[in-house]
């Protein structure tokens, strides 16, 4: 029994020493570009409202909630996604504002994956959502502040994929697909089997051109001017010619941005979210086999909870984020400033007042009364272990 309580549940763990601190910073790191760009961090609770992830929402599905009762009877659940709680939070508190309003946040979430998938259940978030602003410019500006954030982490070699939920959605429509074939074919691409998507559609009574979009649902493209063609086969079909289009000028304010060549083109791209109603991207790099970060914008979902506006925002998985920077040899370097002053009984006051005044001009000090049972390499040894930048003895400590 008593080594049972020494572990914890699957899917969670402990971080401590090093490992936490470097946490520490590169969260830091992240939210100070966060406010460079002019996002005003604030925090939602860690469990809501059943309805607030609820299905007609389009977020996690209710298999992969934890879910528990209040006194009252109330279903409530520990947060999947942040995005749902901002959008309440903001249609509760900016419901009258009508300028557009930047927020980010930190905070942990929770789902109940399969065993056999090997994820944490409780990861690290940190976002930022641009709500008031359906432009193409708010798209830009989350994206190229998605970059900045990746640079400033660490990381040099990363990719963003974009896409746009009106691309195979519009095909969708225009082939008359019905609901079972539609979420073949969606199998089908989250499987990256574009051959089987080919076929699926080969035999279907579709437009010529429609047949040759659905074939590049697996291309990649480094820049608008590459996704030309497909925009020529478009024109027949409004709804995935305005999403080609958006791209393309997105793809022009990223220019100017400079961050464009972090930025690829997806066409067949799939959202993780129902909910998504634009563009929507995920971020990868070398040693993470998950998204580091992802997002999209989701202009429906704030007018569920009242509140008629459009808006955009993404998430960093901190969590993966450090698996990445480790894998890649990358260092996050951390102050190793702290003083221990080790005192005897007849010294105490002056070790107090002397880490009190070092306190004062911002030294770490850890004070550690001298126990005779230990000898001066025992000390010399914690040092080591705890990175502890100087070690003193005060007057009368044993040598």
């Amino acid at each position: 029994m008593k080594n049972k309580l020494l572990h914890t549940p699957e899917g969670v763990r402990d971080i401590y020493n090093e490992e936490c601190e470097k946490k520490l910073v590169l969260q830091d790191k992240i939210n100070d570009t966060l406010k460079n760009f002019g996002y005003h961090s604030i925090q939602t609770p860690t469990f809501e409202f059943f309805d607030i992830f609820g299905k007609e929402i389009g977020t996690t599905p209710s298999k992969e909630l934890y879910k528990f009762f209040d006194r009252q009877g109330n279903t409530l659940v520990l947060r999947p996604d942040i995005t749902p709680s901002i959008a309440r939070f903001a249609a509760k508190y900016f419901d009258g504002e009508d300028m557009p309003i930047r927020l980010s946040y930190m905070g942990n979430t929770f789902i109940n994956n399969h065993s056999y998938q090997g994820r944490l259940k409780e990861c690290t978030q940190i976002g930022a959502e641009l709500i008031g602003d359906g432009s193409v410019d708010a798209d830009a500006e989350i994206l190229a502040m998605a970059v900045h954030s990746l640079k400033a982490s660490g990381l040099r070699e990363f990719q963003i994929s974009v896409g746009h939920v009106g691309i195979l959605g519009g095909m969708m429509d225009a082939a008359g697909l019905d609901e079972e074939q539609e979420e073949h074919i969606r199998e089908l691409i989250a499987n990256k089997n574009f051959f089987g998507v080919a076929e699926e559609v080969e035999d279907a009574v579709i437009d010529c051109h429609l047949k040759e979009l659905f074939s590049m649902i697996g291309n990649i493209y480094n820049s608008a001017e590459e996704f030309a063609a497909a925009k020529e086969l478009s024109r027949s079909y409004p709804q995935i010619s305005e999403a080609l289009n958006r791209l393309e000028e997105l793809d022009r304010v990223l220019k100017i941005y400079g961050v464009d060549k972090y930025i690829s083109y997806e066409l067949g791209m799939l959202g993780n979210y129902s909910y998504y109603t634009g563009i929507i991207f995920a971020g990868y790099t070398f040693g993470s086999g998950e998204r580091i970060v992802k997002g999209g914008r989701y202009d429906k979902l704030l007018p569920y909870f009242g509140k008629e506006a459009a808006s955009i925002g993404f998430a960093f998985t901190v969590d993966q984020l450090m698996m990445a920077l480790s894998r890649q040899g990358i260092a996050i370097e951390l102050e190793h400033n702290t003083q221990l002053i080790v005192y005897c009984w007849e010294s105490r006051q002056a070790a107090i007042e002397t880490a009190m005044e070092l306190r004062k001009n911002n030294c770490h000090v850890e004070l550690m009364r001298m126990d005779e049972t230990k000898t001066r390499a025992d000390y010399e040894a914690y040092q080591e272990r705890n990175q502890i930048a100087k070690l003193t003895f005060m007057e009368g400590t044993k040598s």
